[in-house]
This record gives structure tokens, sequence and C-alpha cells, in this order.
């Protein structure tokens, strides 16, 4: 076995029995159920509903900074912070947990516009729990860089999305990459510094992660901004689709056909191109491409490209989402009401909030039946296609769908369809 296998045995009434590793890795306790989907020589067993092992954590909406992709570009309500009490009842709820989960400062603002984000990180950092946050890299100083990395940040991520001066204030208006640079080389030198390892960037802490949101005007600068990533000592690297909150940014998207292209689709009806690994350079590009363009669904190496549809990220990974005032959501995508566009056609999204935690702990809001039951039905996916169709009138919403879905309808979730992706 690998270092990441583990073994499992049938006990002598044919019920599994696994690790004691993966069973508190994944919140497998007694009664909960699991999904398990046969694929070709193998089985995917899905986490169950029950574990919750991520929480998004939003300390402000507020941002320095006025981006072309931004969401504020299509709501209409007043900016807030997070209160010292409402994030200390996030902290003390979350203590109860046997297995407390990750903790990821991020949501819809820049968290280093927060007067208290370092004692936020220094108390989630106490839960004993791997501790995330994501920037613009604007505020991010030689000062701010030693606070982060003494109050025990371990993933630093950092949206670059050009690797010119002129390419990336295009999109981050108001910002220059050279000074976001040098921020990040000062944090790079800033961690050798401090903790002075024998070996490489994956040591260090906090690890560094840069985030590319992918459009027509900058995706030429995608290899660029990967050499940068390498030379700022980034040892993790995530590409995004834009979701366009403006009529504008309509015409940027990168996946006008992805939503429907078969060889994203995984069906027994059709085809299947079984591709082996292969060298990708000008002598297998021309092939790769005409392969890639074909009625069929694709797979390479085993690995099916429409194993990512109707999945919805933030149940399959155990998250939730806080609001800077203590509201409580099932994503980042309903953290907020807003307004978004998807083939041609306005679409409005209604926030949805389970409770607040200055109501009732983390914990029990967490085993609401409500929201049990709406993470069941976000693991099968029982909602209307609206990504792939669209243009009718339950499309304009997330009310409800044609198939009768109850508030939150999700089937007009990109983050669902692999097209949106978050750390």
């Amino acid at each position: 076995m690998t270092d990441n296998e583990f073994k499992a045995v049938f006990d002598k009434e044919g019920r599994l029995v696994l690790p004691k590793e993966l069973v508190e890795e994944y919140g497998f306790i007694p009664g909960s159920e699991i999904l398990i989907k046969p694929s070709t020589n193998r089985l995917q067993l899905r986490p169950p509903v029950t574990r919750l092992a991520k929480v998004y954590v939003e300390p402000t909406s507020h941002c320095n900074l006025e981006c072309r992709t931004c969401i504020r570009h299509s709501w209409n309500e007043p900016t807030g912070e997070m209160s010292s009490s409402t994030f200390n009842r996030i902290v003390g709820g979350l203590r109860s947990f046997s297995r407390p989960p990750g903790v990821f400062f991020g949501g819809l603002g820049e968290p280093l516009a927060h007067p208290d984000i370092v004692d936020m990180v220094r108390q989630a950092k106490s839960l004993g729990c791997c501790v995330e946050l994501i920037t613009n890299g604007t505020l991010l100083d030689n000062s701010m860089s030693e606070q982060l990395i003494d109050a025990g940040l371990d993933l630093l991520w950092v949206s670059l999305d050009g690797a010119t001066h002129e390419s990336y204030r295009d999109v981050r208006l108001g910002a220059a990459l050279p000074e976001v640079l040098s921020n990040l080389m000062e944090l790079r030198r800033s961690r050798w510094k401090k903790h002075r390892p024998v070996g490489l960037d994956l040591m260090l802490q906090p690890q560094l992660g840069i985030v590319f949101v992918a459009m027509k005007r900058n995706i030429s600068d995608l290899p660029a901004v990967f050499r940068l990533a390498n030379q700022l000592g980034a040892i993790h690297f995530l590409v995004t689709n834009v979701q366009p909150y403006t009529t504008e940014m309509q015409e940027e998207i990168l996946y006008s056909r992805a939503l429907d292209d078969t060889i994203y689709a995984s069906s027994p009806l059709l085809r299947v191109l079984d591709f082996p690994k292969m060298d990708v350079n000008p002598t297998t590009r021309e092939a790769l491409y005409e392969a890639m363009r074909g009625n069929h669904s694709l797979s390479i190496s085993g690995g099916n490209f429409g194993e990512r549809n109707n999945r919805c990220p933030f149940m399959e990974k155990g998250s939730l989402a806080i609001r800077w005032d203590g509201d409580i959501s099932p994503c980042i995508a309903l953290l907020h009401d807003h307004t978004s566009y998807l083939h041609g056609y306005e679409r409005t999204v209604r926030r949805y909030a389970i409770g607040n935690v200055m109501e009732e702990s983390v914990e029990e809001i967490w085993n609401q039946p409500d929201y049990v039951a709406l993470r069941k039905r976000l693991q099968v996916f029982n909602f209307s296609p609206c990504t792939a169709c669209g243009g009718c009138d339950y499309f304009k919403a997330n009310e409800e769908d044609c198939i009768g879905s109850p508030f939150p309808a999700c089937g007009g979730c990109l983050w669902a369809q692999g097209i949106i992706q978050c750390p």
C-alpha cells in the first residue's frame, strides 16, 4: 500500500470495517449514511453529510479594491465587519466538535482589511486545526506577514490575475502588481527567517497558494503567472473561471460550450474515448485538441472529465459559510443577495441563512433537521439542469425550479458543475 492507502476488512456479517484514522477523518459516526458510486474497477465512497470539516468565515465585506470581477457590481447592501463577540461565538462553538473543522478566512471582502484579523487567525489556530486566508495581497506588508506567521497561519492564498502591470491592473482596479509581488517576496523571506528549515518551501508556514480567475482578457497570462508562482515559492495553484456579475463580464467567460460539451459528460449513452497518459508537446498538441472536440465523453488514464458534474463542492468537503454578521449559509455563493448572468440571461440569487451564531451554536445549526435534509438533497443533487438549459421563468432566480425543488434551488450553480472553484 502507498502512504495514502488504507486497508479495510469485512466482518463475518459482511459489514465493512474502516480503519480508525478514516473514521475520525471523515466523520463516520454510527448510523451515518454514505453514498457509494461504482466506477471502472473501483468504488467511490462519498463522505457522510454529518461531517463538518471546514468553516468559511467572512471577517468583513469591505474591500480596498474595485475589481472587474467583484460581486459588488451586482448587489445593493451595506458592507460590515465581524464583531469580536460574533467571532468569539464562532470559536466557542467550534470547540465543541471532537475534531475541530478547518477555518478559512475569506468570503466577499478583503480579510486583511479587518483590524483584528491577526487575532482572529491566532484564536482559530488555538482550536488545533488548519487555518487558511485569502487576500488580494495589497495590504500584506512586512509587518502583516510577520504577524500572520507568528499567529500560526497554515496556508495563505493570494489572488493573482495577471503577469504584467498592465494586465493585472486591467482586472484588479486600484492595485499594482509590483507592490503585490514585492509583498510576496517579503513574505517568503520572513518565512525563511522565522523557520529556517532544512528543505523546500513545502516545509514553510504559511504555505503559499495562488488563485487565478481565468477570462478571455487574461488567459494568455496564465503560463507567466504560473512561473511567477514558482518564483514566489507557491506550492498550490488554483485556476477558476469568472462568474459574470455584469453584462460586460459575460463576454469574458471561457465556458460557453463547456456546460454542455460531451467531453465533460458522464453517461452510459455516450461513447467514451479513453486516453492514456501522454506527452503534451507540439507533436501531440493537434491530435489531443481534435480528440477533445469529438462527440464523446473523455477519460484520461481512467479519470473521467464528467465526474465533477452535479457535485456541490461545499457539501462534498463538509463545509459551511459564516457571514460577517454571524448568519450561517451552506456556501459562499448564498451569503449575499446578488445577480449574475448565464446563457445571456440575468439570474437573481437570494441569500439563504440557516441560523445565526448569536442565537444558536454552530453545532446546533449544523445539526438542524432542515439543514441536514438540504445537505442530503445536495449530495444526490436532485435539481433541474438549469446550467445546461436556462431561459425559462424558473431560471431567473434560485427560488424554485421546474421539478418542484424548494428554495434554495441549486440547479443553476456553476460551482456544482466544476466551472467556478474556491480554495
